[in-house]
C-alpha cells in the first residue's frame, strides 16, 4: 500500500510539474507533419455520385437531417465502409463502449485497405479505457492527434482533477467540435459524439440528437476547417505524449480485444445492430430512395485558438457572430433546441431585443431529471424567471416520454425513462436553421470551440420545427410559467400531462430529492462562466 501511495504521489507531482501554469500543451514542440484533405474527391465513388448534381444546382449543397440514433451510427459505419482514400474525424468525445469499439474496428478495416485516417479527439472528457484508442496510431495509415491534452495519460480521475486544478486556464479550453468527412466528398456534422448514448443504444441514457449529411461544395469548406484544427499548435500527435508511439505488437493485441468486444457487442446488442444494418441511410441516399435538399449553406466555426482571437491577440473567427446575426434578423419566430440554456449577457440582450419586436421565442431544454449535467441545470435555474418575464416560452424535456414521436428512438428503450436532450438546433422563421455543436450557454460562447452550419432551406427548417412541436407536447415536456402567491411574489410552475391528464407542479419535478438538493446548492455558486 505504501509503495502504491508513493507511485501515485509521484505521478501526481509529475503531472503538476509538467502541466502547471503553462499556456501550451505537452508535446507542442514535437515535429509533426502538415497535411490537408484528399485533393481529388471527384475521383471517388461518392464524389462522382454528387459531382454532376452539384453543377446542376449552381454550387448549392445537398443535406439530409438524421435525427434517429440508429441512423447516425449506421451512417458512420457505412461511410467508413465505402471510403476509398481518406477519413477525417474530429470529436469532443470518442468513448470505447459498444458503438465506439465497433466504429474503431471499422476504422482499422478501412486503414487495412489503404484508407488514410486522421483522427482528432479532445482530451477533456476522456474516460478510463478511452485511451486505448491511441494504439490505432501504430497503423501506418492512421494518424491520431489529441487536442489540448493533459500531461497525465493514465485513468485516475483524481490525478486528472489535480492537474486540471493547477492548470485550469489552459485545460478549461476545450474543442467541442463534431465532424466526420469521407473522401472529402461527404460529411456528417451536428451534435453527436461517439458513444452509446448518442446513438440511443444504452438503456441507462439516451440523447435526442441530430446529424446532417452533407454533399457538394460545403464539404470542401468543412474539410478546410478540419485541416485548420489538425495543423494547429493545440493538436498534439499522440506519439509526442507520454508512452510514445505504440508498436505493432500492441496494435495486434488491441485488434484482438476489438474482435472479442465486437463479438460481445453483437451478442448483447443483436436487435439494435440488426436494425442498424437495415437502416442503411447512406445507401438510401446514394440510390435516391432518401431525398436530399439542395440549398445554400454557411459554415460557421471558431478558430482553434479562440481565446486569443477573443483577446485580440490574433486574427480569427468566432462562430457566435454569424449565429447571433441570423437570430437578430428573425422577423416572426425563433425556435431553439439546446440542452444547456445559460445565456451570457450578450445573449440575454439579444433575446430581449427580439421580444421588444414581438418575435415569438420558444425554447426546449433539459429538465432536472433529463439533464446529465446538474451544474449546467443549476446555472440555467438562476435565469428561468427573468427569461419568462421577458416573454420567452420555456419547455423542459422529460426523462420519461409519453410519446416517442420525434424522439429518434424506439418505444422500448424510451420505457427506461432515461431520455435527455443533446441536440443543438436553432430555427429562424422556419426558413433557415443552425445545426451544429454550439449550445446556448456561456461555455460554448467563451470556453469551447464549436462548429456548425446555417442552412438556408425552408424544407429542413420545417422538418426541424415539426420535431420541436413533437418534443414539446405536454406528454413529453414541462411547460414553465409564473404564478403569483398571496404576497404577489411570482413562482415557477410546471405543466405537463401524465396518463392523458393535465398535471401542474408547484415544486420542481425530480426523480430524487438528492438531485434537487444538488441543483439548489450549485445554483448558489458563481459558476455561470463555466456552464
Amino acid at each position: 500500500m505504501r509503495r502504491h501511495t508513493l507511485i501515485v504521489g509521484s505521478e501526481l507531482l509529475l503531472a503538476l510539474i509538467l502541466g502547471g501554469c503553462t499556456t501550451l500543451p505537452p508535446g507542442s514542440n514535437f515535429p509533426k507533419r502538415f497535411s490537408t484533405a484528399y485533393a481529388h474527391p471527384e475521383q471517388t465513388k461518392i464524389g462522382q455520385q454528387f459531382a454532376a448534381a452539384t453543377a446542376d444546382h449552381s454550387g448549392d449543397s445537398a443535406f439530409r437531417i438524421l435525427s434517429v440514433g440508429i441512423d447516425g451510427f449506421a451512417a458512420r459505419m457505412q461511410l467508413i465502409g465505402i471510403a476509398e482514400h481518406s477519413l477525417d474525424l474530429q470529436y469532443f468525445i470518442f468513448h470505447q463502449d459498444t458503438t465506439g469499439r465497433l466504429l474503431t474496428a471499422a476504422l482499422l478495416r478501412a486503414a487495412d485497405r489503404g484508407v488514410h485516417v486522421r483522427l482528432l479527439i479532445d482530451d477533456g472528457a476522456t474516460e478510463p479505457g478511452d485511451g486505448q484508442i491511441r494504439l490505432l496510431s501504430a497503423h501506418p495509415q492512421i494518424e491520431l492527434r489529441i487536442f489540448n491534452p493533459f500531461a497525465y495519460r493514465g485513468d485516475s480521475k483524481f490525478l486528472r482533477a489535480g492537474e486540471f486544478l493547477f492548470n485550469h486556464r489552459r485545460l478549461d479550453f476545450r474543442m467541442h467540435n463534431k465532424l466526420f468527412i469521407a473522401d472529402n466528398a461527404s460529411a456528417l456534422i451536428g451534435g453527436r459524439n461517439i458513444g452509446d448514448q448518442y446513438f440511443q443504444i444504452d438503456p441507462d441514457g439516451q440523447y435526442a440528437d441530430d446529424d446532417v449529411f452533407v454533399a457538394g461544395a460545403t464539404v470542401a469548406q468543412l474539410s478546410g476547417k478540419f485541416d485548420t484544427y489538425w495543423n494547429s499548435a493545440l493538436a498534439i500527435p499522440v506519439e509526442a505524449l507520454s508512452g510514445g508511439l505504440p508498436h505493432d505488437g500492441e496494435l495486434n493485441v488491441y485488434r484482438d480485444r476489438l474482435a472479442r468486444a465486437t463479438e460481445q457487442a453483437h451478442d448483447m446488442s443483436a436487435s439494435y445492430l440488426q436494425r442498424a444494418d437495415s437502416a442503411d441511410p447512406i445507401a438510401g441516399i446514394l440510390q435516391g430512395r432518401l431525398p436530399l435538399v439542395w440549398t445554400p449553406a454557411q459554415v460557421v466555426c471558431d478558430s482553434p485558438e479562440k481565446r486569443r482571437v477573443e483577446n485580440g491577440e490574433i486574427v480569427g473567427r468566432l462562430m457566435y457572430v454569424p449565429v447571433a446575426k441570423a437570430a437578430a434578423d428573425v422577423q416572426t419566430e425563433l425556435l431553439m433546441i439546446t440542452p444547456y440554456f445559460v445565456p451570457t449577457k450578450e445573449e440575454f440582450e439579444l433575446l430581449k431585443a427580439l421580444r421588444r419586436r414581438n418575435i415569438r421565442i420558444r425554447v426546449l431544454t433539459n429538465s432536472l431529471d433529463s439533464t446529465t449535467e446538474i451544474s449546467a441545470q443549476a446555472g440555467y435555474d438562476r435565469h428561468r424567471i427573468e427569461i419568462l418575464k421577458i416573454g420567452v416560452e420555456l419547455f423542459e424535456l422529460r426523462a420519461l416520454l409519453g410519446n416517442t414521436r420525434g424522439s429518434g428512438q424506439s418505444v422500448k428503450i424510451s420505457r427506461y425513462g432515461n431520455y435527455g436532450l443533446h441536440a443543438k438546433l436553432y430555427i429562424f422563421d422556419r426558413q433557415k436553421l443552425f445545426i451544429g455543436s454550439m449550445n446556448f450557454d456561456q461555455r460554448s460562447m467563451r470556453l469551447n470551440t464549436e462548429i456548425g452550419l446555417i442552412i438556408d432551406g425552408a424544407d429542413l427548417a420545417q422538418q426541424s420545427a415539426t420535431r420541436f412541436e413533437s418534443m414539446t407536447q405536454l406528454a413529453n415536456a414541462y411547460r414553465l410559467s409564473l404564478t403569483p402567491d398571496a404576497t404577489g411574489k411570482e413562482h415557477l410552475v410546471w405543466q405537463t400531462q401524465e396518463g392523458g391528464h393535465s398535471v401542474v407542479y408547484t415544486r420542481e419535478p425530480s426523480r430524487s430529492l438528492w438531485r434537487r438538493i444538488q441543483a439548489r446548492i450549485l445554483s448558489l455558486l458563481p459558476l455561470d462562466r463555466e456552464m
